[in-house]
């Protein structure tokens, strides 16, 4: 099988590993985005993490780390606005996201000669992950994921009714604060595997898919993750039997598997 023939590369097992922690994160983080309602969001952090990597590559630092740093940043800039400010969230996202990636052109115009490491985080290449990138991945991925799950009930009560979370004693100015420093981190990770442009794709697409086939969100969770696991491991395995772009498969996959089942379950509809 194709898969065991990619394992015996380690540029191909560190692909692997860091496509199936991410896309777990991305699945399990996309469950709340969609339930929340702030895909634009996550697009934003993702062009807005253009200085970060600029700043890293100026810097001779690691891009992936100051990324997060500015992504975080940005996250909490949002957050404050919001709260001191009239404007709506998505016009606040509309001015601070060009204008940071805008920043980082600008910075990134400054460094001159060609930056392969670079091309890959705007385009997405997990294939040239590091060792280095793969660690930090998983680190703070675990951490994520903790922390989702031990805040799981707050998130999706605070979701679904503000008011009464508020009133039932949650915090929900902290539990968005939170939440959007945790969707930063998630984007900015997910930034190395499928590039700035099309990142946001795979927090939508799983769960998108899940809510066509779940009945409980428990079961939406589930689906999702799976489906998200079977979209990076195909994609890369596409990617690399048609020697065509990784990030973009994996995008196109996942949108197939989508129209795929939603047709499917019109087409059942109509036949029963």
């Amino acid at each position: 099988m194709i898969i065991f023939e990619l394992l015996q590369y380690p540029f191909m097992q560190r692909a692997l590993l860091g496509g199936l922690v991410l896309g777990f994160l991305m699945a399990y983080m996309g469950v709340f985005v969609v339930l929340r309602r702030v895909a634009f969001f996550g697009e934003g952090i993702a062009h807005a993490s253009l200085t970060g990597i600029a700043i890293g590559v100026l810097a001779a630092y690691n891009p992936l780390l100051t990324a997060i740093g500015v992504a975080i940043i940005f996250a909490a800039a949002v957050f404050y606005l919001e709260r001191k400010t009239t404007i709506h969230p998505d016009a606040l996202i509309g001015i601070l996201f060009p204008s940071l990636m805008s920043l980082g052109v600008v910075l990134l115009s400054l460094q001159k000669g060609y930056q392969p490491d670079l091309i890959s985080f705007l385009f997405g290449n997990i294939l040239t992950i590091k060792s280095s990138e793969l660690i930090t991945m998983v680190i703070f991925s675990v951490l994520a994921v903790i922390f989702l799950t031990s805040l799981y009930r707050q998130i999706v009560f605070s979701a679904f009714d503000k008011e009464g979370a508020e009133i039932s004693g949650i915090s929900t100015d902290l539990i968005d604060f939170i939440f959007y420093i945790l969707l930063a981190i998630t984007v900015v990770l997910g930034v190395k595997m499928l590039g700035i442009i099309l990142v946001s794709a795979l927090l939508v697409i799983p769960t998108s898919i899940g809510k066509l086939l779940a009945r409980s969100l428990k079961n939406l969770t589930l689906i999702s993750v799976v489906v998200a696991e079977a979209v990076v491991v195909g994609g890369i395995a596409l990617s690399y039997l048609f020697d065509i772009p990784t990030g973009a498969t994996i995008i196109l996959f996942g949108a197939t598997i989508f129209f795929a089942v939603l047709f499917g379950k019109r087409l059942a509809g109509r036949v029963l």
